[in-house]
């Protein structure tokens, strides 16, 4: 039976590949960015078979400096690409069983592309939606 936890570890794991992104499977105090944090946002269960299925929404924020914001948008640009090598859905989908702890998964979306305060500071951020299915 998977777990938030194994399932938040395992997308931060895939999350690893791209180069110069700090990833987290839990809420940093202070985000040093390039991150993506990994949020569990609900979980429905019983959506197959009583127990034989529960649906986990996951949201990944992905945040990025804002020192220049040509050099931000462009950065953040290439995670929301839907493939490449800095693309937070290839990277998530790269192994879709998360090392075989849930059944699949897919990332649905990207949402909420703006600017978010952390603290004293602004930085530019996106969210990422990832649906998983797991027993």
């Amino acid at each position: 039976m998977a777990t938030i936890s194994a399932i938040r570890t395992g997308i931060a794991t895939n999350l690893a590949a791209i180069s110069g992104l700090r990833t987290a499977a839990t809420m940093p105090d202070q985000p040093n960015p390039p991150i993506a944090i990994v949020m569990p946002q609900s979980v429905s269960f019983d959506t197959a078979y009583g127990r034989g299925l529960d649906t986990y929404e996951f949201v990944v924020l992905t945040i990025v400096g804002r020192v220049d914001e040509r050099t931000a948008q462009n950065l953040l640009d290439g995670y929301c690409n839907p493939t490449g090598a800095t693309s937070i859905k290839t990277a998530i989908e790269s192994d879709r069983t998360l090392g075989g702890e849930v059944q699949d998964l897919r990332v649905t979306e990207m949402r909420n592309y703006s600017s978010v305060p952390v603290g004293e500071i602004t930085y530019l951020a996106a969210e990422f939606v990832v649906t998983v299915y797991a027993t």
